[in-house]
């Protein structure tokens, strides 16, 4: 009896694995996971090491500073922000130029264009010139940044692996999840925003890889850090049904205000670029007028969470974000902050600083939502809360999920992102409804994101790119075939028939006496000869041959390659030296196309990479 069940249990056991995707228990797939938990690991650590940094530097800007400098009392806050300036664009001028700016827009390129890759030293000078940034006083955020810290570690142990591009492209997205997960405590949020805002793709077989990243960050982060959510806000809830309404103007205003974001960030940009100064030291000028700004609202400094040194080296426990979403701001306050938290982020990142536009969506979003909140409480005071600062608080919440997806254009990892940082659901159907509206009015206008927009402004059409063939992500030099079957021009008819039929091609390179192609021969050139007697012995090669002869290079890529080959309807092409484009160095083929194709696709069904062919 137990035979029998042992028997039958095996029978079916086989037919289950028969179910199974192929290739899920090849090396390829077991390295990929191992090193997706490396991964999540790392990036968990990179988290919690670069706020660490931040800390040591803010200490030591508005602490230590303000001890050294304290004859200049309240107005030493304008020092940090423009020092740090001038020690970030230094940084990144002579080490990385990769590290300016928010950060995503630069992985989604590498994601897209650059099959994944990131250099090395990307990490490390982010790493150091953002804490710096952010530590000093600069408007900006940690999460941008750490999406390419992360990202740069996945790429950087893809490429030291020699991994195929598809399995560098998903160590990538692992190491800007767990990135996420680990600076918000949210591993959902940092899964949601890999595939929502850098794949911008859901249903893709990658996703098992970046879940076990992002989970395996936030577990480090929960270590170090604790498992406390990133804002403690009450348990805000709708009064009335009726409340609806406001929080759908509330989802109108906030795209409208983050396509003004937008634009006038980049402007700012523009404007700083006109500037004939060096490029290290317009930082230095950013920080100057964001330190002015910070005289009069120190709340713009920083990421605005709270936990940060002000003025006279005194704690900030709780900072604009939090005053915010418990309602405690006034409402001149809140509107002044909007103002000039777009304009102190916006001449931050465009001076040439480093961080993300990640907190300062969230900033201006809260204190946005907050103002609506206050002045739909004393226009409605009979749908909204019994409290002003309960009613504030609640549009505060709303109004940074609609904010950030209006500029980011990442709805659904802006609902998760907020229940995970809040662990409050209350508000789950304004915010839904407020979050569906601004990314539904903000795309009537520009389909582009903060972050495409950087890319739109190099020339790269990431839309384009996602659907761009998958020929062109190969190089010639990998596919072609370096023993090349030649013939002399000087060869008689006779011996080319004879040496046809003892090759599989049917066409052949020809090489005159120097050794450099003098042409190209196939069956097609010599065939009205083969029904001639006599002529075997007469005809040479070099009297056949196509003297016009079209080459590739071997670091073209097979997408110019075909397009070549079709346009003569030939079966193969001959690689030629780029310096010399007379000296044969391969072959490519249809066949050797095809092969290389079909092999990526297998590949990227195994890695979970996106089909090009598929949206």
């Amino acid at each position: 009896m137990g035979a029998n069940i042992k028997s039958i249990l095996s029978t079916y056991l086989k037919k289950q694995l028969k179910l199974l995707p192929v290739g899920l228990f090849s090396s390829d797939v077991v390295r990929c996971f191992v090193l997706s938990i490396m991964v999540g690991i790392i990036a968990g650590l990179g988290a919690v090491f670069f706020r660490w940094l931040i800390k040591i530097f803010n200490f030591g800007f508005f602490s230590t500073g303000s001890a050294m400098f304290d004859f200049l009392g309240r107005f030493y806050v304008v020092l940090p922000p423009a020092i740090g300036g001038l020690l970030v664009g230094y940084i990144i001028y002579f080490f990385a130029k990769e590290a300016q700016g928010e950060g995503p827009a630069e992985v989604m390129e590498s994601f897209s264009v650059r099959r994944g890759r990131i250099r090395p030293r990307v990490s490390v000078v982010k790493l150091l010139a953002s804490s710096i940034c952010i530590g000093s006083g600069g408007s900006v955020g940690r999460e941008g940044p750490i999406v390419q810290i992360g990202a740069s570690f996945g790429s950087t142990i893809g490429q030291l692996f020699k991994l195929p591009d598809e399995w560098v492209k998903t160590l990538l997205l692992c190491g800007a999840a767990g990135g996420i997960s680990a600076t918000f405590n949210a591993p959902l949020g940092g899964v949601f925003f890999v595939m929502e805002v850098i794949q911008r793709r859901f249903m893709a077989p990658n996703l098992g890889f970046i879940v076990i990243a992002s989970v395996t960050a936030d577990f480090i982060a929960h270590h170090f850090l604790g498992k406390h959510p990133s804002f403690i806000i009450p348990s805000y809830s709708m009064t009335s049904y009726w409340e609806i309404v406001p929080y759908m103007v509330l989802g109108i205003i906030a795209a409208v205000v983050s396509l003004c974001f937008i634009r006038f960030f980049y402007k700012c940009e523009d404007c700083f670029r006109g500037y004939k100064l060096p490029e290290y030291v317009k930082p230095a000028l950013g920080g100057l007028i964001v330190g002015i700004i910070g005289l009069f609202y120190f709340d713009v400094f920083g990421v605005g969470y709270g936990g940060s040194y002000g003025i006279g080296g005194v704690f900030i426990e709780r900072g604009g974000v939090d005053l915010a979403l418990a309602g405690e701001l006034s409402l001149v306050t809140l509107i002044m902050l909007v103002v000039l938290k777009i304009i102190a982020t916006s001449v931050t990142i465009g001076s040439g600083g480093s961080g993300g536009v990640f907190a300062p969506s969230l900033f201006i979003g809260s204190v946005l939502g907050g103002a609506f909140g206050i002045i739909i409480h004393s226009l409605f005071p009979a749908i909204t809360a019994s409290t002003v600062a309960e009613t504030s608080g609640a549009y505060a919440v709303v109004g940074m999920g609609a904010f950030f997806a209006a500029t980011v254009r990442g709805p659904i990892t802006a609902i998760i992102l907020l229940f995970e940082m809040t662990r409050n659901y209350t508000l789950i159907l304004p915010l839904m409804t407020a979050v569906s509206i601004s990314i539904f009015l903000s795309g009537a206008f520009t389909r582009e994101s903060i972050y495409t927009m950087r890319l739109v402004r190099r020339g790269i059409d990431i839309h384009q790119h996602e659907e761009v063939d998958i020929l062109k992500s190969i190089l010639v030099r990998d596919v072609m075939t370096k023993e090349v079957e030649t013939v002399s021009d000087n060869m008689m008819l006779k011996e080319l028939l004879e040496f046809t039929l003892s090759s599989k091609h049917v066409g052949f390179p020809v090489l005159d006496r120097k050794g450099l192609l003098a042409g190209i021969v196939t069956i097609e050139d010599y065939k009205e000869f083969l029904f001639e007697e006599g002529l075997e012995n007469l005809v040479v090669v070099k009297d056949l041959a196509t003297s016009n002869v079209i080459t590739v290079t071997e670091n073209e890529n097979l997408a110019t390659a075909m397009k070549k080959i079709g346009f003569k309807n030939i079966e193969q092409i001959p690689v030629v030296d780029e310096k010399n484009p007379l000296k044969i160095i391969g072959i490519l083929s249809r066949r050797d196309i095809v092969s290389a194709y079909n092999k990526v696709l297998i590949d990227r069904s195994l890695a979970g990479g996106t089909h090009r062919d598929e949206k």
